[in-house]
């Protein structure tokens, strides 16, 4: 999940746009006035940073201009938010070094593409700034960690909207992918219609292992659940590395096999477990997942949810409503915010 952080004095505006950005799936940090932007940004180093130009204490320019000087910070984008429209005074701020510039008011739509511009430009930029790996770290690869940034060195970026399939049950298993961002579900379809989630998975999980079999087809689908960035690598090649390294090669072994067991557990809920039990545990599952924080909301379609608690979309709906009226969860338009994580998490 990628963090905003939002510098600016006018509460209403700075609350508004937080809470806009949350339901957007972001992590939202907010400062009041320029120096406490400055400090918030050195601290927690964000992925984007929205900025007001007219504050107390320091202005737009100066907390650009101390962040650009920072090291740590002056690669991050920098949109200036503010009702100043001169020319003079918006080329000063991309002459200084602004990504982008929104006046107010701001039309939610353009806010969000600003946003979402800047940040894969900045991806782009990321994996053409990471070093390729040669033949003897190939062959030298010690855990994980190294795996993940052997396919940022040497995958295949693809990039898929919401609800776009990423694979198709069927289709010949030629590649393995990391997940760069967003949320993917993976599925099938039952032989009396019904969809069934088989498992969710986030960034920096693998997806697409069948083996390394390039004729065996994926026994299941894969989707993007929100704007998904993955990479991918050929079977046939990363056969070849990990043939190399038997160390990593155990230890992607394990972690698949820990992937098995959760499926393992996710079929026993959905087979053993109450309505109300399979409701509470797949928001709290979806919670995890998306890395929110109980009080925030969880933006997620009911027959996803369904899917995955493996019951029908009424009975769901139904206990989403029982849960709302005793106060465990609120829901506002298509989000769920959970209440009371310790009644869910003991839920029969």
């Amino acid at each position: 999940m990628k963090t905003i952080l939002i510098i600016e004095d006018d509460e209403i505006l700075r609350s508004n746009t937080a809470e806009l950005l949350e339901l957007s799936d972001y992590k939202v940090l907010t400062a009041s006035n320029g120096a406490l932007g400055i400090e918030k940004a050195k601290n927690h180093i964000p992925d984007l940073i929205i900025c007001d130009i007219m504050m107390p204490e320091t202005d737009g320019y100066g907390v650009l201009e101390a962040l650009t000087a920072n090291e740590s910070t002056k690669h991050i984008p920098f949109i200036f938010l503010s009702a100043k429209t001169k020319h003079k005074e918006i080329r000063k701020g991309m002459d200084m070094g602004a990504d982008d510039y929104l006046t107010k008011p701001f039309d939610e739509e353009d806010l969000l593409n600003s946003i979402e511009g800047r940040l894969e430009k900045s991806q782009i930029l990321l994996n053409q700034n990471k070093p390729a790996l040669n033949q003897e770290e190939e062959e030298n690869l010690k855990d994980i960690e190294q795996l993940k940034n052997f396919f940022y060195a040497e995958g295949k970026v693809k990039n898929f909207k919401k609800n776009e399939n990423i694979y198709e049950k069927g289709e010949r298993s030629n590649q393995l992918f990391l997940i760069l961002k967003g949320l993917v579900k993976t599925h099938i379809i039952d032989i009396n219609g019904k969809e069934l989630i088989t498992g969710l998975y986030k960034p920096e999980d693998f997806l697409g292992f069948t083996s390394f079999d390039k004729s065996i087809p994926f026994n299941e689908s894969a989707t993007a659940l929100e704007k998904t960035e993955v990479v991918g690598i050929s079977k046939e090649y990363l056969k070849d590395i990990l043939q190399e390294n038997q160390k990593v090669s155990l230890e992607l072994m394990n972690l698949l096999t820990d992937n098995l067991s959760e499926v393992k557990k996710q079929l026993m809920r959905m087979a053993y477990s109450s309505v109300r039990k399979k409701t509470a545990s797949t928001i709290i599952r979806f919670a995890e997942l998306m890395d929110k924080n109980p009080e925030m909301a969880i933006r997620i379609s009911r027959n996803d949810l369904a899917a995955n608690a493996g019951i029908a979309p009424e009975s769901l709906i139904r206990t989403l409503s029982d849960f709302r009226k005793k106060e465990l969860i609120a829901i506002e338009g298509r989000t769920i915010r959970i209440l009371n994580l310790e009644a869910l998490q003991q839920m029969n």
